[in-house]
């Protein structure tokens, strides 16, 4: 009787573990390996990110304690007619570069992917600026906009009869100038991902809608454009957070005058760091902070929304 019962269920002294299934041990294993990457996320994102959303509501310049103030870094913010132009700048860059970026980015895949002679080299060739360090690019770029005879796009210009243009030291034409490096910056990876998306359609679409008698314009409107959508949308939220935290181009293009003739380049983050590390103001820039965190959250849900229900 003794070995009948022993044999019918676990052992009167198993331990905790013994008693689990095997399907709860694996969760418990799958939770132990994720518990050291969650902590550590926690740790530099999560963290950071509530205490930022606590320095906004103080006032606190690294030389006293903090003091809570409310709402009152928010209310200075949104009655600052800078903060209202640095706003706009920063959605000119979303706005402009992202399309702009994304239908030549496409464009240059598109018939980059038909090509077989020199095909690996020629993709590398343009996806090295996206390799080059920022600095080192913003200031290659700086150097082309320079007046004659440094500048090389202004020496162009005088060699086909056309005046010199100002470029960076125009209220007009520096934050133009300025999207144009980075979209030119960004060029590569975006090139590179649509064509990983083109490779990843089945050739049979393509044979059957030949056969079909389609033509290429609609082959490419109703089969090529269809099956590219969560390509697409990746790359449109990932280059619009890339533009609303413009930061390298703008900061090394106009060292001189950070943001620009008037401030007609400034984008939010330098806005940010400069009342951070220029006038030491650390809840004022954490309010900022905040209200750049809120426009990214807000901008990428609501295409993340769109291209979704358009599918």
């Amino acid at each position: 009787m003794t070995s009948v019962a022993t044999q019918s269920g676990p052992a009167r002294g198993a331990g905790l573990w013994d008693r689990l299934t095997i399907r709860t041990k694996r969760v418990v294993w799958a939770w132990a390996f994720l518990a050291v990457p969650i902590v550590f996320y926690a740790g530099i994102r999560f963290y950071p990110t509530f205490q930022a959303f606590w320095l906004s509501l103080t006032d606190w310049d690294l030389l006293r304690p903090a003091s809570f103030i409310g709402l009152g870094n928010y209310e200075a913010l949104f009655s600052d007619p800078l903060f209202w132009r640095v706003f706009r700048n920063t959605f000119t860059y979303l706005i402009i570069g992202t399309p702009v970026s994304l239908v030549i980015a496409f464009v240059v895949a598109y018939y980059l992917d038909r090509v077989r002679f020199m095909h690996g080299f020629i993709r590398a060739l343009y996806f090295l600026p996206f390799l080059t360090t920022a600095a080192a690019m913003a200031w290659v770029w700086r150097w082309f906009y320079q007046p004659v005879p440094i500048g090389v796009i202004n020496g162009f210009l005088g060699t086909v009869g056309l005046p010199a243009q100002p470029f960076l030291r125009s209220v007009d034409q520096a934050l133009p100038a300025i999207m144009a490096t980075a979209i030119w910056a960004g060029l590569g990876f975006q090139i590179i991902i649509f064509m990983a998306g083109l490779r990843a359609i089945p050739t049979t679409y393509y044979e059957a809608a030949r056969i079909d008698g389609l033509g290429e314009w609609a082959i490419l409107r109703k089969i090529t454009l269809p099956l590219l959508k969560p390509t697409t949308v990746f790359l449109v939220v990932f280059s619009s957070i890339g533009f609303l935290r413009i930061f390298d181009q703008v900061y090394n293009m106009t060292t001189n005058d950070p943001g620009g003739p008037l401030n007609s380049t400034k984008p939010l983050v330098l806005m940010i760091y400069q009342t951070a590390f220029s006038s030491y103001d650390m809840g004022y820039a954490a309010a900022q902070t905040v209200v750049l965190f809120t426009i990214l959250l807000i901008v990428s849900l609501m295409q993340l929304w769109v291209l979704r229900n358009r599918a």
